[in-house]
């Protein structure tokens, strides 16, 4: 029970197509469980795919029809848990006994349907879903095409040894956020990301670190050859196109901050490293940042969870 085995699917979505993004998860948990993996990690909203477009087609201008076209292509594409789109993936799970933590874009029903949330979901062994994390505050131009979450999703979950927490991308910046996974037992962080070694470089090492935590750093992957042709931002995307919108960078940081996989760049695949949960009670030895190094009685955070609504309703 002291081990675990992560599988980090480092890949490139079926760019903006839900169902097929989804599929083409299924094959990497298969994969993974074929590994003898407990857990397969994705990276941040793989479904149906990170919105590359905004920065590169003039996204922030007023009432654009290309803007608006490709939103609502965006909101169609978007995963609707209630609606069931995440149900073949949760029966996967459940048949292979391996958890996953993937990230969505959500389409949320509970704040009127028309809204995306990157949204990082947590699938225990049995096919439970067991969080649904909106990320808390999207990152500058991202805030163009995504709402802001809530803490609904500040949860931890056990697996193995292990007690799991997840952020999305510039969460694992935040300090309080942080602060709300540490005093919740954390001790394995699964940080997702859209794909950049120049993001995982640094703060993969500093998590694993200052929580004497194990890190996964899970990216993605985007080549201008995912790009489909049909899409109507295809010619100004193709436009001084880089070799990668998205090189990945998965990577995961033992607790003393040692590399256990080095950030894996320009290339798809399965990562898997095995961790060992007595290198955490080792390191928490000399510093244990919720346990005996805090002070609860100085300073001590507190964490609405309740998950917002713009209407309350009383029969």
């Amino acid at each position: 029970m002291n081990e675990l085995k992560v599988a980090i699917a480092q890949i490139a979505p079926v760019w903006l197509n839900r169902d097929a993004t989804l599929q083409k998860v299924a094959d990497y948990i298969r994969q993974a469980a074929e590994e003898k993996s407990d857990l397969a990690v994705f990276g941040e909203a793989l479904v149906p795919g990170y919105p590359f477009w905004v920065e590169r087609t003039e996204g922030a201008r007023f009432n654009s029809p290309l803007q608006k076209q490709m939103y609502a292509h965006y909101l169609d594409q978007g995963v609707v848990i209630e609606r069931g789109d995440l149900e073949p993936l949760a029966k996967l799970c459940a048949e292979h006994q391996i958890a996953t933590y993937l990230g969505v874009m959500e389409r949320a029903p509970d704040r009127g349907g028309h809204s995306l949330y990157c949204t990082l979901v947590y699938i225990d062994k049995t096919g439970e879903v067991g969080s649904v994390h909106r990320k808390l505050q999207p990152t500058y131009e991202e805030r163009l095409v995504w709402a802001q979450g809530d803490g609904h999703g500040l949860r931890t979950h056990q697996l193995n040894a292990f007690t799991l927490g997840g952020l999305n991308c510039y969460e694992n910046w935040l300090p309080l956020a942080r602060a709300a996974l540490y005093g919740q037992g954390e001790d394995l962080r699964i940080a997702v990301w859209p794909g950049s070694n120049g993001l995982t470089q640094d703060i993969t090492r500093f998590v694993a670190l200052e929580g004497r935590s194990f890190v996964v750093s899970a990216s993605g992957i985007m080549r201008p050859s995912d790009m489909p042709n049909d899409l109507p931002v295809y010619e100004l995307m193709m436009e001084n196109a880089p070799n990668y919108f998205a090189n990945g960078g998965s990577a995961v940081a033992a607790p003393n901050g040692d590399w256990l996989l080095s950030p894996q760049t320009e290339q798809e695949g399965l990562f898997c490293v095995k961790l060992d949960h007595r290198m955490v009670r080792e390191a928490r030895q000399n510093f244990d940042v919720a346990g005996h190094y805090a002070r609860p009685d100085v300073t001590c955070l507190e964490i609405n969870r309740e998950r917002q609504s713009t209407v309350r309703f009383a029969e």
